[in-house]
């Protein structure tokens, strides 16, 4: 069992290639320093995502989200940073990462970057009576 955290995301092949469906992770543990006072920052990180090819290994993606523990950063930055990286080895259909961070100073800070892949589009949706 690894100790240490690492920037390295892992990914699997996805075993339902030819269906478009939705992964939600949620990761409530999410901690980072404030980059002007260093106090600790945390936020749950809601991730969604309708894979391509390859989804994300989750012990992976656990010690990858561990790595920013220690690491000075704006919410907005940390959160376009994570979703870029998690774009970089995935290449997912379509992704969606909210970051709702806890308050400080009294304010709430909600994050949410998107990544669609070209030529992509949102199957319809079907609802039941």
């Amino acid at each position: 069992m690894s100790t240490t955290p690492s920037k390295a995301l892992e990914t699997f092949p996805n075993p339902q290639q030819d269906t478009d469906y939705t992964i939600r992770i949620s990761i409530p543990e999410f901690t980072c320093l404030c980059p002007k006072t260093g106090q600790p920052d945390f936020a749950e990180l809601r991730l969604e995502y309708v894979p391509d090819e390859c989804c994300v290994e989750l012990k992976s993606l656990k010690l990858y989200v561990w790595s920013f523990r220690e690491e000075g950063a704006f919410h907005e930055a940390v959160t376009n940073e994570i979703l870029n990286d998690l774009v970089k080895v995935t290449q997912p259909r379509f992704m969606r990462l909210t970051a709702e961070f806890n308050v400080r100073g009294g304010i709430y800070t909600t994050v949410v970057a998107e990544h669609r892949k070209p030529g992509w589009t949102l199957p319809v949706r079907v609802e039941l009576p």
